[in-house]
Parts: C-alpha cells; structure tokens; sequence
C-alpha cells in the first residue's frame, strides 16, 4: 500500500512534534531547561565527601548475608537447598520451628589475616542467615538434612492435610 504524499507516518509525526524543520527543539523560552547554580555551602560539600568515605561497612556494624535457597516440593516431601561451598558442619545452625526454618552459620575466609592490599574482594565472609516461611505443612520431626559437597539438603516428610468438607447449603 502506498503512502500518499501528504500522509505522515508516526515516526514523522512524533519526530515533528518534537523538531522544527531546521532540527532544532520545537520547545519554548519557558520549557528549555534551566542550569541551577550550586549554592551549597563548602561545609556541606565537605560533609557530603565525609559521609561518602565513610560510607563502607565497619565490621562490628555489619549486616549477616542472606543465604541463596532453592524450595521445591515432591509428591511427600519439602525439599531445601542451600549452597554452603566452603562451610564446615560445626559451623552450620539449623533450625524449624512454626513451620518457619532458620539456617545460619559464618563462613570463614582462611588466611586472609595475611594479605596487604586488597585488589578484589567480592566474595562475602562472616555470618549469615537465612529464615523462611514453608510454604507447606511439614512434620518437624520428620526432617533429614545432609551436606555434601558443599550442598546443603533439608527433606522434610510433608503433613497429610485432609480435603475440605464439602458443607451443603439448606
């Protein structure tokens, strides 16, 4: 199908609503943008660059990390994983109660005491902990939890929950 010669296509129209012929801003004296001076005080700047230095973590203050979970159900079984590469049992916690589950532990870095200057550091060390909200009815004595190869499984056997009643309306 061929345009005709005074039809405009979107991207057209969209262009000119925006442009002038000449390509320059179709916007007015009062819609162009307007430079703010900055008025802000030295001694703020300086409190800005302060807080912005001081803006990393100081060990005694620091948050746990959050352990990364997979949750999936079987026909009669809850399962957990948790990758728990480089953690050691005695240094595993874990934990159901409610129906709610805690895993927490620390992980420890080795021999980092040694190193004097630091180039990369993105892997995260110390405590963590992670609790979450089953989402299915699970025998609390029922539970087997393996580390193996630096996977951690938790199984719980799911409750047998009976089917709602039917209630007949008179």
């Amino acid at each position: 199908m061929a345009r005709k010669q005074d039809e405009m296509s979107l991207d057209d129209e969209l262009a000119a609503a925006f442009l002038q012929e000449d390509g320059v801003s179709a916007l007015t004296a009062e819609e162009e943008p307007v430079e703010v001076p900055d008025d802000t005080p030295a001694e703020e700047e300086q409190v800005i660059e302060e807080v912005e230095e001081d803006d990393e973590w100081d060990d005694d203050d620091q948050l746990p990390g959050q352990l990364a979970v997979d949750v999936y159900e079987t026909a009669d079984k809850l399962i957990i994983k948790a990758r728990t590469a480089g953690i050691e049992r005695k240094d595993l916690d874990v934990s159901i109660n409610d129906n709610i589950l805690t895993i927490s532990g620390v992980l420890n870095s080795g021999e980092d005491d040694k190193a004097t200057q630091w180039h990369i550091q993105e892997c995260y060390w110390g405590e963590f902990s992670r609790t979450i909200a089953l989402p299915v009815q699970v025998k609390e004595n029922g539970v087997e939890a393996i580390l193996k190869d630096g996977v951690l499984t938790i199984s719980f056997e799911k409750e047998k929950v009976a089917a709602p009643t039917r209630i007949p309306i008179n």
